[in-house]
């Protein structure tokens, strides 16, 4: 299929070309004609490592293979050495253009790290704390943070020596997320039998063997990297005669970013014919999380064999050479995950227990939780009676001080009637020498009737003051007889 395809677009162009040399050369203005731009040609794109300092990384990589000398040092420099460092001294070689780049990169670099810091702190509830950004980015062990502002040597040295450690680690804790789904999975599982009688116990356990056998009933898997394998993919992806294998050929047409290199991307897509005969997505017993932890193992495999300089690349002579090699020709059985637990019974115990303390923190957290709910909820009644109270006294003060009345003056025959307990002594005084010369008695007159009295004197009837002569005392009697005598 390849093949025919190259044929068919090879003898397109060789058409052209004979027509364009056939024709009759016709005279034209060349200032008139616009040649077509030449859009340059964009580099492949570059695989996520995974890291979280991956675009800096690549941003670093890529502007130091612009520089001739540099991309030559990066190129013929084994992996121990740089390791060792040694390529990160050739920064000081490289174009003054390079190095001012580099230096604009880390300055980014730097201040979007101060920014996730920032947002941390945020989120954390930390607004109004002085946040320390050198301490903080002592973390970040790929730069170094006291020189924020320019890309030296000991940059790129940190940059290699980070992102080694780094990506070797990437894979462990692949590895480790996916025991702990698979133990998960499993977990889940039991907890499930538990909430069901027997009968559908049963039932169940007898499904679960059921979908395993189907899942473990697949044709043979080729063990990753063998000459079986690729020459699978040579016949089914490539359309090949597998009679017609060649190693060479078979490197450059999959080296789909032309580098002369393959990666991990590129090799592990030359396991998915091996996987479609495990998984199937339609399928219920296939976990697609699985299948790509078998690619994953896959991969790893391949490099273990065939990167004998350990750069995470495979290059076409270390190819070339472990076709050569006895497992290549004759290899084992692969193994596939079925037949390989991702963890031991004494694991899946350990992660129970584990399970088991986190689910009575919470529980326990919660009986916290709700003891001060109930706290809260008790003071806030308190304050809510409270609150009441105080509006009850406030509104109870509003009518009293609505309902307070000032006593107004009476006047009689255009003379003010004076204040009982103004003339109180003075009419005591009266009273003692009355009683002591005849002790005279006086009476009201009776020609005027009470009621007519009361009707004409209201006011002094509603503030409590007496009416008549026969409502006084008998001393007050006769001042208030004598004032009715007053000209």
């Amino acid at each position: 299929m390849y093949w025919s395809r190259a044929f068919h677009t090879g003898w397109v162009l060789l058409l052209f070309q004979l027509m364009c040399l056939e024709a009759v050369p016709i005279s034209m203005d060349k200032t008139k004609v616009k040649e077509p731009e030449k859009k340059p040609e964009e580099p492949p794109a570059s695989v996520d490592t995974g890291l979280h300092y991956d675009r800096y990384l690549r941003e670093v990589i890529d502007f130091l293979e612009k520089d001739q000398h540099f991309r030559e040092k990066l190129h013929n420099t084994d992996m121990e050495d740089i390791k060792q460092g040694k390529l990160a001294k050739e920064l000081d070689f490289v174009s003054h253009h390079v190095r001012t780049k580099l230096d604009e990169l880390k300055r980014q670099e730097v201040n979007r790290l101060r920014t996730l810091i920032k947002a941390k702190q945020d989120l954390e509830g930390g607004n109004d704390i002085a946040v320390d950004h050198q301490a903080l980015l002592k973390q970040f062990e790929y730069l170094n943070h006291m020189n924020p502002h320019t890309f030296e040597v000991d940059d790129l040295d940190r940059l290699i020596k980070s992102a080694t450690k780094d990506l070797e680690n990437y894979d462990k804790e692949r590895h480790e997320e996916f025991k702990r789904y698979e133990m998960m999975k499993e977990h889940d599982r039991r907890e499930h039998l538990k909430t069901l009688d027997d009968e559908d116990r049963k039932k169940e356990e007898e499904h679960y063997e059921e979908m395993k056998k189907k899942h473990a009933d697949h044709p043979k898997v080729n063990h990753p990297g063998s000459q079986n394998q690729l020459k699978e993919v040579w016949e089914e992806a490539d359309g090949l005669d597998p009679e017609d294998f060649d190693p060479k050929t078979f490197f450059n047409l999959h080296d789909t970013n032309g580098d002369g290199f393959f990666d991990e991307q590129e090799l592990e897509a030359l396991f998915t014919k091996e996987l479609e005969k495990i998984y199937d997505p339609t399928n219920e017993e296939d976990d697609m999380v699985e299948m790509e932890e078998e690619r994953l193992r896959m991969r790893e495999h391949v490099m273990n064999e065939v990167d004998s300089n350990k750069d995470r690349l495979v290059s076409l002579d270390e190819f070339l050479v472990a076709t050569k090699k006895k497992e290549f020709l004759e290899p084992d059985s692969w193994e596939t995950l079925e037949q390989n637990q991702a963890y031991t019974d004494e694991e899946m115990r350990e992660f129970e227990e584990h399970l088991a303390q986190q689910e009575q923190d919470l529980n326990q957290k919660a009986v916290d939780l709700q003891k001060q709910r109930d706290e809260l909820q008790r003071q806030q009644e308190q304050l809510n009676a409270q609150k009441i109270e105080l509006q009850q006294a406030v509104e109870h003060m509003e009518r009293l001080k609505s309902q307070k009345v000032e006593l107004p003056e009476v006047h009689v025959e255009g003379n003010p009637v004076p204040e009982i307990h103004a003339v109180d002594n003075q009419l005591h005084t009266e009273q003692e020498v009355q009683q002591q010369e005849h002790q005279p008695t006086h009476h009201a007159p009776q020609d005027v009737p009470q009621e007519d009295h009361v009707q004409q004197n209201p006011d002094l009837a509603q503030q409590g003051l007496p009416l008549t002569h026969q409502d006084l005392a008998p001393g007050h009697q006769e001042a208030a007889q004598g004032q009715h005598n007053l000209p």
